[in-house]
């Protein structure tokens, strides 16, 4: 095990560039599945979650190289597995996105029940529906999702709640399916149009018809492609967050501001100087922080995987806000930690009243998920004194380097071994 050891109250300064995001890169690495020829993918992060998602690849049959750090070639010239084992998928909720795929080329897959962060319930039961709506026969036994479909048949089929990962497995397994399909209540997220873009340059026929409406024509195969991973939003957003708990100057690069409207606007409401440009954001601090409320919701909506960092961020603001989770039930498990470090937090059901300090203080504290641990390296460089961040495991499930990058920034971050763990 290793924790971070952060030194706080130095100001971050300079220019940072984002990496791939990996809600992006784990569908496309699946989608490769869906054909015989070779898939290139480039700008793909190098986190435990893309390592995890080879290694399920590889055990399906799929030969996978890396050209150069960050570029992946793929080819699934034969599928000789179609089970995705609980030992890896325990691991990765993301894992499921295998199903899809195996369903539509090859009309047979067993798929552990997934894991991941413990940030509440996340049934796949969507997924299921959708495929079954498609004909596909499915079981559940022992753990297992088993699924059979001589061919996937196109279906007119309507989400019961918005979810990201189902939106993408059912475009994927649509993209071979025999005759239309036509998927609503869609999810909207970026990261499902680059799913979209990527298997359209493989020769499939997907068209967005409203904004959460999809249509998918289904064809008999899909070819090779080189795609580029869209950048990640939500490391983008984390540098920028991390410039205003900092009161810093910082520059990210390489992302789509087009992602970030809504946390944008927020830091704008909380009174930070925000400059938008073609594929950069430069968030300056004008002094102490403004506290304004916040809701979650799905995209455009402001991001549940921000909430984690924003509470940070307004922990130190100069009066009191509400922050409302709507998209899941058990995503306050940082605040327990950030009252350790001496914010004034309280929950209720599900928001949390946060009042604002004049400092935090560093301390020993545990994360518990990945945008959380997120939210306690942040706390961390604003806080004066030393904090020590345990169980730091969950940040290389999402960001990609991120005690380096934040060093090029002025921060005094470093990993150390764990002796307490």
């Amino acid at each position: 095990m290793e924790k971070m050891v952060i030194k706080g109250g130095t100001p971050l300064r300079g220019e940072v560039p984002v990496s791939g995001a990996k809600n992006a890169a784990l569908p496309a690495m699946c989608a490769a599945l869906l054909t015989e020829d070779e898939l290139t993918l480039h700008r793909v992060p190098a986190l435990r979650d893309i390592r995890t998602t080879k290694q399920l690849l590889i055990q399906l049959g799929v030969q996978l190289d890396d050209l150069t750090p960050g570029t992946v070639r793929i080819r699934a010239r034969e599928i000789s597995d179609h089970t995705a084992p609980y030992e890896l998928v325990k691991t990765m909720r993301a894992s499921v996105l295998v199903l899809g795929p195996l369903m539509a080329r090859a009309g047979i897959a067993n798929v552990s029940l997934p894991g991941g962060c413990a940030i509440g319930a996340r049934p796949i039961d969507q997924h299921l529906k959708g495929l079954e709506a498609m004909g596909a026969a499915i079981e559940l036994r022992s753990g297992y999702v088993e699924a059979r479909a001589n061919r996937l048949k196109g279906t007119d089929f309507t989400f019961d709640l918005i979810t990201v990962t189902g939106t993408e497995n059912l475009i994927m397994a649509a993209s071979l399916a025999k005759g239309t399909t036509v998927l609503r209540n869609c999810a909207m997220e970026p990261e499902v149009d680059g799913v979209i873009d990527l298997l359209n340059s493989m020769g499939a026929a997907i068209q967005r018809e409203s904004y959460d409406t999809i249509v998918i024509e289904g064809k008999d195969s899909l070819h090779a492609a080189v795609h580029t991973v869209i950048a990640d939003r939500i490391e983008a957003g984390t540098h920028l967050i991390a410039a205003a708990i900092t009161r810093g100057d910082v520059l990210v690069t390489g992302c789509d501001t087009s992602h970030l409207v809504s946390l944008l606007e927020k830091l704008e409401e909380a009174g930070l100087n925000v400059e938008v440009g073609q594929d950069r954001v430069r968030v300056t601090s004008n002094g102490r922080i403004r506290s304004r409320d916040v809701e979650t919701n799905p995209y455009p909506g402001f991001a549940t995987d921000f909430q984690a960092q924003y509470m940070a961020l307004v922990s130190l603001a100069d009066s009191r806000c509400t922050i409302t989770e709507t998209v899941f039930e058990n995503r306050f498990m940082h605040v327990q930690e950030l009252v350790r470090m001496g914010a004034d937090i309280r929950i209720s059901g599900r928001s949390a009243t946060v009042r604002g300090v004049q400092k935090l203080s560093g301390a020993q504290v545990q994360a518990t998920d990945l945008r959380a641990s997120a939210c306690l390296i942040l706390a961390g460089l604003a806080a004066e004194g030393v904090t020590e961040i345990h169980r730091v495991y969950h940040l290389d499930r999402g960001y990609e380097r991120i005690e380096e990058k934040l060093v090029r920034l002025g921060a005094d971050i470093r990993r150390e071994k764990d002796e307490l763990l």
